[in-house]
């Protein structure tokens, strides 16, 4: 993963787990649910974002280079990855 690619998503993730810290804090002083629900899907989004940002990396290097190789099981296995990695995501 390039250096600049990589700090953003370790910034991101770093503000994400203080907004899980905030939640947390919410949560022990009773905070109203309805308002701990809006933090939770704010940190939700945040971590889509992130997991779009990772997958938007992960397809224009290593899957750009699985598919341009001689190998043809690993342009399967890459394949194979992106469409577990779907299935998962619409796995609720």
């Amino acid at each position: 993963m390039e250096t600049k690619h990589k700090s953003d998503v370790l910034r991101r993730m770093k503000s994400i787990g203080g907004h899980v810290k905030g939640i947390e804090r919410m949560l022990e002083e009773d905070a109203y649910c309805i308002d701990v629900i809006k933090q939770i899907q704010a940190v939700q989004a945040a971590l889509n974002k992130v997991s779009a940002q990772l997958l938007e990396n992960h397809l224009n290097s290593c899957v750009v280079t699985a598919i341009q190789s001689d190998s043809a099981q690993e342009r399967e296995r890459v394949l194979t990855e992106i469409a577990d990695v779907f299935t998962t995501a619409t796995k609720v």
